[in-house]
């Protein structure tokens, strides 16, 4: 992966609507079925040309489909929003166009008209390879429904990439060390590899608090996440990021906007930004009900809810959190051109020490290590107070 502190230019489609809502999910994501999808195609068009005028001039490096379900969306319409994309920014003569989609015989049967409107790579939610996991999941697919999608989508697009979710009630590391090796066997170029959060307010959070859904324990947890590595470096898919894994070069350029800290507009419910403008880094936020969001962008244009321009500490800290995420980590020097100082180098050296944190060879980069990674916060945590205690001196 080629290191860059020029991350580019995305645009992220949030298409807010689902069949059923996975049990796991907080996303934000609505079961709709009266929801008509030319007035929110129609909408996306119109806040994308908002966002325009007050992003001129830039080059447009990815667009990426999210949800909700984007492979629900008629192909006209992810053609309609691709062109307006293109018809108000320049595109990267590289530009990649990812849409997520479910793996569902219904939903692949769209393929080839995404890939006619200009998707070039498909992300499928397999989230597991066993029927009884994919039931428990919620999902709506078998797994040789998901096969049969992944055979199709290898066929239509360049780049292909599909989730698993591990971690789950009473996997085992055999298991799961079975399941991820059928994975890597399909000849994807970049898997993301989740393991399963319980997130509050979700029907998940409410089984566990009763203890009807049982996660494995920390040890177990970590025990999965190293066999996870292990397989994916001997297959040639190292993490380049820590739940996802991808041969050389196949990295996905959008979430790597994300990661590396660059611009991105967020259209669509509940969509996030991150833009420069006025000489600030801003962080946006449009409405999150589909209909409260339509009827402010038929309105005035965009459904923004909040637009804050973030202070130099609040962008470098942003900065750190995102980036070590990232096995090539973070410039020191963004981060005090952000910040305006520097981070303490005996934190940094006793970090290192304690095999937690890898500092180059010139000093002017940092990454967490593998075991920095499993505590990343903690890690996160311990270099911001480096930080306050040398401004406090």
């Amino acid at each position: 992966m080629r290191t860059t502190d020029q991350p580019g230019f995305a645009v992220y489609v949030h298409w807010p609507f689902c069949k059923a809502k996975c049990p796991y999910c907080d996303f934000n994501s609505h079961v709709r079925p009266d929801a008509v999808a030319d007035d929110y195609a129609a909408a996306l068009v119109r806040e994308i040309g908002d966002f325009a005028d007050r992003t001129p001039g830039r080059t447009v490096t990815s667009i990426f489909f999210g949800g909700g379900t984007p492979s629900l969306m008629p192909p006209s319409a992810v053609g309609q929003v691709i062109d307006a994309v293109a018809g108000r920014w320049s595109l990267s003569p590289w530009v990649e166009i990812t849409l997520e989609a479910n793996p569902t015989s219904v939903e692949a049967s769209n393929f080839d008209g995404y890939a006619a409107a200009g998707v070039n790579r498909l992300s499928l939610g397999v989230q597991a390879l066993d029927d009884a996991s994919l039931k428990a999941l919620g999902r709506e697919h078998s797994v040789a429904e998901a096969m049969a999608a992944l055979d199709i989508a290898q066929t239509r697009f360049n780049r292909v990439s599909f989730d698993l979710i591990y971690a789950r009630p009473a996997q085992t590391v055999a298991a799961w060390t079975h399941e991820l090796s059928a994975a890597l066997e399909r000849g994807t170029e970049h898997l993301s590899l989740y393991q399963l959060t319980i997130e509050p307010g979700t029907p998940f959070a409410a089984r566990h608090k009763r203890g009807t859904l049982v996660v494995p324990d920390d040890d177990s947890a970590i025990a999965l996440y190293e066999i996870t590595q292990d397989l994916c470096n001997a297959a040639g898919m190292p993490a380049y990021e820590v739940s996802n894994h991808a041969r050389p070069g196949a990295e996905s350029r959008h979430n790597l906007t994300y990661w590396r800290y660059g611009e991105y507009v967020g259209v669509g419910p509940g969509a996030h930004g991150r833009l420069i403008m006025n000489d600030a880094r801003h962080a946006l936020q449009t409405i999150r009900t589909p209909a409260a969001w339509l009827a402010a962008v038929n309105r005035r244009g965009n459904g923004i809810a909040d637009d804050t321009a973030l202070l130099p500490q609040e962008a470098a800290e942003e900065l750190l959190l995102m980036g070590l995420r990232l096995s090539e980590g973070v410039s020191l020097d963004r981060f005090a051109d952000l910040r305006g100082g520097r981070l303490r180098p005996g934190t940094l050296s006793s970090l290192a020490e304690e095999g937690l944190l890898q500092v180059s060879d010139d000093g002017r980069r940092i990454a967490a290590t593998a075991r920095g990674r499993q505590v990343l916060n903690a890690l996160i945590a311990a270099l911001l107070t480096s930080l306050e205690a040398q401004e406090a001196a």
